[in-house]
């Protein structure tokens, strides 16, 4: 039974956390601990934080598609690698161990903050594109692969391939990114759904708030563009890297 502070409480706490997701991404840090300190167990825990995510992130899509950041229908086939792609590391997760993940992706996630912080690409201006949107598409379908497996850093690596690979603007690759996020989510909440593995209730009272800060996010990074979401990419890369190492060491 859950207590009606409780409810509250963490309906406050995806405010913070859909602000964050909505920039950055990574806004599983903040309300995956908060959803364990619940008393939920493991697989509601994850099952609920993907409603509330999939809610925010509905709406952080949407303000920047609205700003026009991005145009759906030429995307469209890589929504679909990355919805194929996160079904399916979904399933697979259910027959394997990813603790491997735990030693490469903190690796990853250092060079994408090195990248981030060091590279003169990260910026608001489009750039030259090393792969076309159909080279993009298997990438796109591995990271979609990867969100429905593990998961950290989904965001940071989707934005960073979108920047170095197909030359986008930091804005513009973050609103994409939104898009892309939104699929994964989509596919990961109806396996989390058909088990039965979300506490509606709580779930719709932090879309709320997650709702609420992913409008706020999205809408500064709209006004403000990379000088406020390339500082907070790194922040939050670097601070998925020290969990998933501090993770392995306690076991």
């Amino acid at each position: 039974m859950i207590e009606p502070w409780i409810y509250g409480a963490l309906t406050a706490t995806a405010v913070v956390a859909g602000f964050v997701d909505s920039v950055a991404g990574g806004g599983g840090l903040i309300t995956v601990p908060a959803l364990i300190f619940a008393g939920l167990p493991p697989a509601m825990v994850l099952g609920t934080n993907k409603l509330q995510s999939a809610c925010g992130t509905a709406l952080a899509t949407f303000k920047y598609h609205r700003a026009g950041l991005f145009v759906l229908r030429p995307n469209l086939p890589a929504v679909g690698f990355v919805l194929v792609g996160s079904a399916v590391g979904a399933l697979v997760i259910q027959h394997f161990n990813p603790s491997v993940l735990k030693l490469i992706v903190p690796l990853l996630l250092i060079a994408v903050a090195l990248y981030t912080l060091l590279s003169p690409k990260m910026h608001d201006h489009d750039g030259d594109p090393r792969l076309s949107e159909r080279a993009y598409l298997p990438i796109a379908g591995a990271i979609g692969f990867y969100d429905g497996f593990f998961g950290p850093g989904t965001g940071q690596f989707f934005a960073t391939t979108l920047v170095s690979l197909r030359g986008q603007g930091l804005t513009r690759a973050t609103g994409l990114t939104k898009l892309f996020n939104l699929t994964s989510n989509i596919a990961a909440l109806a396996m989390f759904a058909t088990g039965g593995q979300i506490v509606w209730t709580l779930g719709f009272c932090m879309a709320a708030g997650s709702m609420s800060g992913a409008w706020a996010g999205a809408h500064m990074a709209t006004r403000l563009g990379a000088k406020v979401i390339r500082p907070l990419l790194v922040t939050v890369s670097l601070i998925l890297t020290a969990k998933l190492v501090w993770g392995w060491f306690t076991g």
